[in-house]
């Protein structure tokens, strides 16, 4: 079965429930949210009214909410060592696990940080230690995808070594996993149209079952870029046809699909004519203007 879906709102007035109906408008059977912007700190408290209402609609449309992911906000950098920062960072992200915990969802997606001039390898004993510090105290279930990186700036994650390192210093190994960005990993370098070769890559250095999620997105950039700047699916460096197949690789057939994708002209969301073109498996040349026109 194909568990397909997209980034979708969360605001105030409907919670979870309005992300639920985003979802169905644009015709999928999973999807991503934020519990906030991820841009700042500000959080609404979490309706758990809202979050009733949200999985009985799940239930009626038949979507599973354990194929649902959260995204934790990007200010969260445990890579940076700085203390005030570090210390702001982990409080952050356990307040988020809760968040996560009161929405009943299994899935955290959070992006491994940045070093800020410290250095890869003090970037990942940050990280490490600042899991570790928050999963020792967490008793929820809630699993953290460490996702992978483009190597952007001082990016930690852009190689599945990285990520390595980041596991095997964990003390609850249960409670992590990776979430694939396919614009990362192209613009990290990786050669998705050998996709069963990467996959075996990963395989070998941490492990297909750590995989949970994948992020479906198209590339602006030529591969090794480190840009890390999405474009709609078809329409960049990755292409149609290679992004086509990850989706529907047997490997990852349980595994939730989410895209990314930009809205055209910053307005118009391309999800429910992208999931459409995958669901098809037929490219449209002509989406663009589908979009813009409505």
């Amino acid at each position: 079965m194909l568990f397909i879906g997209s980034h979708v709102g969360y605001k105030k007035e409907k919670g979870l429930l309005g992300s639920v109906e985003e979802a169905l408008s644009y015709g999928e059977n999973t999807f991503m949210f934020y519990t906030g912007a991820p841009q700042n700190t500000v959080r609404s408290a979490i309706d758990e009214q809202k979050v009733e209402e949200a999985f009985s609609l799940m239930k009626e449309k038949e979507i599973a909410s354990d194929k649902v992911i959260v995204h934790a906000p990007y200010i969260i950098n445990l890579a940076n060592g700085e203390e005030e920062k570090f210390a702001f960072s982990c409080r952050f992200l356990k307040e988020e696990l809760k968040r996560v915990s009161l929405c009943h969802m299994k899935y955290l997606v959070l992006h491994p940080g940045s070093h800020v001039g410290q250095g890869s390898s003090v970037g990942i004993q940050n990280i490490i230690r600042g899991l570790n510090d928050i999963l020792d105290q967490d008793n929820s279930s809630v699993k953290i995808l460490l996702e992978t990186m483009a190597g952007k700036g001082s990016e930690v994650g852009s190689s599945f070594e990285e990520l390595k390192q980041i596991i095997d210093g964990i003390h609850k190994k249960e409670r992590l996993g990776v979430c694939f960005d396919t614009c990362h990993l192209h613009d990290a370098g990786y050669d998705l149209t050998h996709f069963d070769t990467l996959l075996e890559e990963f395989d070998q250095v941490i492990g297909l079952s750590y995989l949970e999620c994948v992020h479906v997105n198209d590339s602006k950039n030529i591969r090794g870029s480190h840009k890390d700047r999405h474009e709609n699916i078809g329409f960049g460096q990755i292409g149609f046809d290679t992004l086509l197949k990850i989706i529907y690789h047997k490997k990852l057939e349980q595994i939730p699909k989410i895209l990314e994708t930009p809205y055209v002209d910053r307005l118009y969301p391309p999800y429910f004519y992208e999931i459409q073109m995958i669901k098809e498996k037929k490219f449209d040349s002509k989406l663009i203007e589908k979009i813009k026109n409505g």
